[in-house]
């Protein structure tokens, strides 16, 4: 058992050494460095086989200047600490200008020609060249970033890449950043969700259409107040000007419930009615209306509980739920359109169990099926 065990100590021991010789860098030979390798193993060979000092004194200076590349490159690379500064508000597979502050903690050692980019499976970000950096010193840039899907991101990988001084070779620092980025769904456009927008639009219009100015007191008039609703029978019964006030207009309701059940093994499908939710969220947030969000416990409405971006984080951090048909149905019960917050609001749930919704009472032009979402992401490009 001891003797099974003793390669896998030494190749234990060996990434060991390694790491710590290789400081936590990588490389890779680069096509110059490649051709000088060629190169020198030929004068080499031939300094060898001819015995020429001439031949050997080259030999040396070859071997030197490769060793001096790798060194001056090693401590071009050493001591630096790199900072991540996010936006406040950051939307999946969207662009977002942030920034990046690169320190040199070397006393004395400048750095020279730096170049930062992503890490794929991290975040992608605009490549940042950096020709020079004094000792002791700091720089900040601005980059563009883009993160592929929603959530928290708390770890953030960036590569820090160098060929200085002779670019013999490439060497490469993953640096990961410790730090919480909430990114909100993509707020691409949909077509199932541009249809049910253009839906709520036409609601809007009606409710605007057959808005009307309510009577509601006659009170004292007050400095700065237009002329035109002062009532003057009222003035002159009392000697003092009177004004009519009408009811406040309340702006429609928008109510959008997010069913968040679905069948095990369908991430994909919850993934896609998330973005579509959070598309109608932004796009109705910006029309002249109010708009209510619920799912579970969470249930907001603006602009009175918050804005847009309460909504979009929540969006960004909800999970699936997978839970039996009977737990389902008791959640979408919950949300029964027997008792809408007002009368004349505009509503939608979006769920994955359209008969349980059309069971609890709900009208079918207000269901939109999460698989028919999925039929529609499948054709997508």
């Amino acid at each position: 058992m001891a003797h099974g065990s003793r390669p896998s100590l030494w190749r234990e021991l060996y990434a060991r050494l390694r790491h710590a010789l290789e400081g936590g860098m990588r490389q890779r030979l680069t096509r110059a460095g490649f051709f000088f390798s060629l190169i020198t193993a030929f004068v080499g060979a031939a300094a060898f086989m001819t015995a020429n000092n001439l031949l050997f004194l080259l030999l040396s200076a070859l071997i030197s200047a490769m060793l001096i590349s790798g060194f001056i490159s090693r401590l071009s690379l050493a001591g630096l600490e790199l900072d991540f500064l996010p936006p406040e508000h950051v939307t999946a597979r969207r662009s977002t200008p942030a920034r990046l502050r690169m320190m040199n903690e070397k006393s004395w050692v400048p750095s020279f020609s730096l170049s930062i980019r992503g890490v794929p499976q991290s975040v992608q970000v605009s490549d940042l060249y950096i020709p020079y950096l004094p000792a002791a010193s700091a720089v900040e840039a601005s980059v563009d970033v883009t993160f592929a899907h929603r959530g928290l991101h708390s770890e953030n990988s960036f590569r820090l890449v160098s060929r200085f001084p002779f670019g013999f070779t490439e060497r490469r620092i993953d640096l990961t950043l410790h730090r919480d980025v909430v990114v909100y769904p993509s707020l691409e456009p949909h077509p199932e969700a541009e249809r049910r927008l253009a839906g709520f639009d036409a609601g809007l219009e009606a409710f605007v259409r057959a808005r009307g100015t309510d009577f509601y007191r006659i009170r004292p008039y007050q400095v700065g107040e237009s002329a035109r609703h002062v009532d003057w029978k009222a003035t002159a019964h009392t000697s003092e000007l009177q004004v009519r006030e009408f009811a406040a207009e309340r702006e429609p309701l928008v109510e959008i419930i997010f069913d968040p059940h679905v069948p095990p093994g369908a991430s994909a499908i919850f993934e896609y009615a998330v973005e579509c939710c959070a598309f109608l969220c932004w796009q109705i947030a910006n029309r002249p209306a109010r708009l209510r969000l619920r799912c579970g416990s969470f249930d907001r409405t603006l602009p009175a509980e918050g804005d847009i971006y309460t909504m979009l984080r929540f969006l960004a951090l909800v999970e699936p739920r997978f839970l039996t048909p009977a737990q389902a149905k008791s959640f979408q019960q919950s949300y029964a359109p027997g008792s809408p917050l007002e009368s004349d609001s505009l509503r939608l749930i979006l769920t994955a169990s359209p008969k349980l919704a059309l069971e609890a009472g709900w009208h079918r032009d207000h269901v939109l099926d999460l698989h028919a979402l999925d039929a529609e992401r499948a054709t997508r490009p």
